[in-house]
């Protein structure tokens, strides 16, 4: 791997708490600001990455946060939910609940090198599915998803309030993992 290509996927843990809530806050609000109306986008800020819901998740065995880093900064985040309380099979699955990049890395493959790397964790832990919801208008992410062998399963919803009505329809994608044989 060349060195500008050199990626790292670090695990957070407590310790990590506010520098965590800093790089959600920032690579979500780069990205999605323009999705939400009146003050939606500081409420949603406070309830997903808030220090008392990123604690709990932390200490919760069931998420996974990681940093996506280059360079030992780090530069966007992914979320993991192990044991999904959304029944999409018989089979054990994981969801990947968020991952975001600041803007001025996206088009470089760090994205990819990322889920990547989350995909091989997942399956690891003896996972046979791993989903995700994506907004049906973001078709590059749709595509981007599409090129890892995520494909489409259902349509969903979001229910969140003052994010703005058009932008609410969701696709479900899901990936089917290769179990290895065990002799």
């Amino acid at each position: 791997m060349r060195n500008e290509d050199y990626m790292e996927l670090k695990k957070v843990n407590q310790s990590d708490i506010f520098e965590l809530q800093e790089v959600c806050k920032s690579s979500y609000s780069h990205i999605f600001a323009d999705h939400w109306t009146e003050n939606g986008l500081e409420l949603y800020l406070e309830q997903e990455f808030g220090e008392r819901r990123l604690k709990a998740e932390l200490n919760n065995t069931n998420y996974e946060y990681f940093f996506i880093c280059k360079h030992s900064k780090n530069i966007g985040f992914a979320k993991v939910n192990n044991k999904s309380s959304l029944k999409l099979s018989e089979l054990a699955n994981s969801e990947l609940e968020k991952i975001y990049i600041l803007p001025k890395y996206s088009g470089m493959g760090i994205g990819k090198i990322a889920l990547t790397e989350i995909i091989n964790r997942i399956q690891k832990k003896g996972k046979r599915l791993i989903f995700l919801c994506v907004i049906d208008s973001n078709k590059n992410a749709i595509a981007f998803y599409q090129k890892l062998g995520f494909e489409f399963h259902s349509k969903t919803r979001l229910e969140i309030p003052l994010f703005k009505e058009e932008l609410k329809g969701m696709e479900r994608m899901c990936l089917t993992l290769n179990q290895e044989k065990t002799a």
